[in-house]
């Protein structure tokens, strides 16, 4: 099993606006960090400036693209130009879209219940991260979900568990579900868009008490 051999929670920032919280997460200690390209997203950020914070990232920072009902080539244009290291999908894109993405992929499934989890078999993605379901909006919605239900979902490869996380409640979060990472959007922001430094530092500590239990 791949948890085994990881020596501790991986985590991603996102909603990442600005050069100045990109690099703040990674002084904290996450690993990778996320960049929206929804427009209708209150975190959206341009292609040119994703680009520009990309380029002064140091080596080894996983910078993660999030993209909702774009086409493949878009996608895939977007990827090269900013020179993403991996695409995370939040529509509906099917196996075979998944596919087509020249990037490592990260399959977003939005939990309701049990029957979120049909078709996952079918995805040969880098792993899935599940996030909380609402009608109003595609992430970053700071509500949690039950996460037994994350239990089953680890059979189907590696679990990036996101919704609602926040510095208070990730160390258990890490502790009952033992998931591959966590991803943190609106549990450490100001406002939309703006990080909170301290709670991102706060969020890091913890997630790395977490794994150690």
């Amino acid at each position: 099993m791949l948890e085994k051999f990881q020596p501790r929670i991986k985590v991603k920032v996102c909603g990442t606006t600005s050069l100045k919280d990109a690099l703040l997460a990674v002084d904290s200690g996450a690993d990778a960090v996320g960049f929206i390209f929804y427009k209708k997203s209150a975190r959206y950020i341009a292609q040119r400036e994703v680009k520009d914070i990309i380029a002064e990232l140091p080596p080894f920072i996983e910078a993660v693209g999030v993209f909702v009902y774009e086409t493949s080539d878009k996608v895939n244009r977007i990827a090269e130009q900013c020179r993403l290291t991996a695409v995370q999908l939040h529509g509906e894109e099917s196996p075979a879209f998944c596919r087509r993405i020249k990037r490592r992929v990260i399959k977003a499934l939005r939990v309701q219940g049990a029957d979120s989890f049909k078709g996952m078999f079918n995805y040969e993605v880098s792993g899935f991260l599940l996030d909380s379901y609402s009608d109003e909006s595609k992430g970053g919605t700071g509500e949690t979900f039950d996460w037994n239900l994350a239990l089953r979902a680890k059979k189907q490869g590696p679990v990036i568990l996101a919704g609602g996380l926040n510095p208070y409640n990730v160390y258990t979060a890490i502790h009952r579900v033992k998931p591959y990472g966590v991803d943190v959007c609106s549990g450490v922001e100001s406002e939309p868009g703006i990080k909170d430094h301290k709670k991102i530092r706060v969020f890091l500590k913890n997630a790395k008490a977490g794994r150690k239990t």
